[in-house]
C-alpha cells in the first residue's frame, strides 16, 4: 500500500527509547500513529498513556528550532518528506551513539522491546501487525546505525510512497551534510529526553506506570 500517512513517523528507535521500561508506554508509543480516531477506545487506559506521550513527543520535537533546521536543510529536495526523513537521520545518530545515551547494550535493549510488542501482538493494529515482522527480520532498530542498512531502509520507504519522494537519495544527502546533522541531534535529543521524562512523570500520576 503506497500511502503517504504510513510514513508519518519513521524514528521507532527514538519513541521506544523514550518510553522507558513500561510495557504499556511501549505499547501504546509503538502503534500510536496507526491508531485514528476513535480506535483508540479500543485500548486500556495505561496503553492509551503510550499513545498520549508518542503524541506529545511528536508536538515537541515538530516545534523545535534544531528539527526545524535539520528539515530546513533538506526541505526543498524532500518536502513534505523531509520530517520523515530527519526522523530516520536521528534514529541513526541514535543507534549509532547508543552508548552515551543507554548502559543497556542496543541488542539487548531492542530484542527486550521485540519481545514486548510480540507478547502484545493480538493487540496491534494491522498495519503494526505487518510492519513488526518485517522489522524484527531485518533487525531495523539496530541496523540503523549502519549507513548500508539505512540505505536500503530508505530505499524500501521510497517504493511505498504514494509520490516520487526521492529518498532514496538521503544516505547520500545524510553524508554530505553529516556533521551539521549530528550536530542537530546532539543539541535536540538531551532536550527530548527530559521533556519526555516529565511527561511521563505526568501520566505516572494518573496511574500506577513505571517509566525508570
Amino acid at each position: 500500500m503506497r500511502l503517504r500517512s504510513n510514513l508519518k513517523n519513521m524514528n521507532f528507535l527514538a519513541h521506544i527509547y523514550l518510553s522507558g521500561k513500561d510495557e504499556n508506554l511501549i505499547l501504546g508509543n509503538f502503534i500510536a500513529d496507526m491508531v485514528k480516531g476513535r480506535q483508540i477506545e479500543k485500548y486500556t487506559p495505561e496503553v492509551v498513556k503510550g499513545i498520549r506521550l508518542h503524541r506529545k513527543i511528536d508536538e515537541f520535537t515538530d516545534s523545535h528550532p534544531f528539527v526545524t533546521r535539520s528539515k530546513d536543510r533538506i526541505r526543498e529536495k524532500y518536502r513534505h518528506y523531509s520530517g520523515v526523513v530527519v526522523d530516520m537521520f536521528y534514529d541513526h545518530f541514535l543507534a549509532s551513539s547508543w552508548d552515551d545515551y543507554c548502559n543497556e547494550p542496543i541488542e539487548e535493549f531492542v530484542q527486550n522491546a521485540y519481545n514486548v510488542l510480540l507478547r502484545n501482538y493480538i493487540m496491534l493494529p494491522s498495519r503494526a501487525k505487518f510492519i513488526l515482522p518485517i522489522m524484527i527480520g531485518s533487525n531495523w532498530l539496530v541496523n540503523y546505525a549502519d549507513l548500508k542498512s539505512l540505505q536500503r531502509h530508505m530505499e524500501g520507504m521510497a517504493r511505498r510512497t504514494a509520490f516520487d519522494s526521492g529518498m532514496e537519495e538521503a544516505v547520500a544527502d545524510l553524508k554530505i551534510h553529516y556533521r551539521e546533522f549530528r550536530q542537530d541531534f546532539y543539541e535536540f535529543f538531551p532536550e527530548l529526553v527530559i521533556f519526555s521524562r516529565k511527561y511521563a512523570e505526568k501520566l505516572k500520576g494518573q496511574g500506577n506506570l513505571t517509566t525508570s
